[in-house]
């Protein structure tokens, strides 16, 4: 069977491709086309388009870039109706995705969506065109099944990916990874600044102002496979800071705390069991029009699935060198804030299911395209 599956960003790519080994293991002939990444590369996908070159955030970075982004959805149609896909798999990326999806739509051509966008936080009137245009729909969250009942769409909640992701980590010796990394023995504070240059150029400078106040842990940054080391350098500057590449999850193993741009990152970290902070500045203008339009309460998807406060959110003026500290200090030292979020990673941990999702969405979806 052939698949065209698109995903916009480096959690997209990851989940994508533990979901193109399930197929394998279910369909020994299965074609993959892929808008990804390396991972999905490497799990055997043709890949057209990489999402470094693709992922745009934020309504005037967005605006900005419109010509571009028209040029990538013109070619992206016009290579699915080459490759004559069996089913088209959409991975979140709404601003892409759903153009897409009704593109084929009137092609006729079957559409799975794997991971919904998040239209419980905004835009929630696109529901009418997923159910218009979406055969069925795979979700990862607890509380998105109901949220489409309500919309009176039936959908299939598979459980959350990161959950196998983080089960297929094999063993790993602290003492070995830091000597590899050219670590020293000090404790570790783990940023992680996104997987975007925007998102990294507005917020890695506010974390970089901590090293100087924590002398005795050492800064390592987790850096996305697509973002260059030069690129990070000329931020760095001369902060003692090192760099990690391709280890988050066992730099993450290795960590006291962290702190993290909102997004995936922030439940990985979660199901890690490393206390963190939550951060994210952007555009000025974009932060403006999306607090008037989003209408969740918190924007790490840790307080999200948990419905209440358990981290701490420093978002745009609060993400500032004074608050960071502050919250840092409180999670660095053991006491009843640290364990209070150990104790909330537990119970967010039964929310979201058993492991499995990249196995049993493979295998619903091979049960309706037979």
């Amino acid at each position: 069977m052939k698949y065209y599956i698109i995903a916009g960003e480096a959690s997209g790519d990851l989940h994508g491709s533990n979901l193109m080994y399930a197929l394998q293991a279910k369909d020994k002939e299965a074609d993959f086309r892929v808008w990804g990444g390396n991972l999905m590369e490497k799990a055997g996908g043709t890949l057209v388009e990489h999402y470094k070159n693709t992922a745009f955030m934020g309504f005037v970075e967005v605006v900005k870039n419109l010509n571009t982004i028209l040029q990538f959805i013109k070619k992206c149609k016009e290579d699915i109706l080459q490759y004559q896909a069996d089913v088209l798999i959409l991975i979140d990326y709404p601003g892409f995705n759903l153009r897409i999806a009704d593109f084929a739509h009137k092609e006729k051509i079957k559409t799975f969506y794997y991971i919904s966008p998040q239209l419980w936080a905004w835009k929630e009137n696109r529901v009418h065109k997923i159910k218009r245009t979406v055969d069925r729909m795979f979700v990862i969250l607890p509380f998105e099944k109901a949220f489409y009942q309500k919309w009176e769409y039936e959908v299939d909640f598979v459980g959350h990916p990161l959950l196998d992701a983080i089960a297929q980590e094999g063993d790993f010796d602290a003492q070995q990874f830091k000597q590899a990394q050219q670590l020293d023995e000090r404790s570790i504070i783990a940023l992680l600044p996104g997987s975007r240059q925007q998102e990294i150029k507005k917020g890695l400078p506010e974390m970089l102002k901590l090293v100087s106040h924590f002398p005795q842990y050492q800064f390592v940054i987790a850096a996305a496979p697509n973002i260059a080391a030069s690129f990070l350098k000329n931020i760095i500057g001369n902060n003692d800071v090192k760099i990690v590449y391709n280890q988050t999850y066992n730099l993450l193993k290795c960590a006291r705390t962290a702190l993290v741009t909102s997004g995936t990152a922030t439940l990985e970290t979660a199901l890690l069991g490393v206390p963190q902070v939550v951060c994210y500045k952007g555009n000025w203008l974009s932060y403006q029009i999306g607090k008037r339009l989003v209408k969740v309460d918190y924007i790490s998807l840790v307080n999200l699935i948990l419905d209440k406060p358990l981290l701490t959110e420093l978002i745009q003026d609060d993400f500032e060198v004074g608050k960071l500290k502050s919250e840092l200090t409180g999670l660095l030292e053991e006491g009843k804030k640290r364990q209070k979020i150990l104790e909330g990673y537990a119970h967010l941990k039964e929310k979201l299911g058993n492991k499995g999702a990249s196995k049993r969405a493979a295998d619903l979806m091979l049960q309706y395209l037979s």
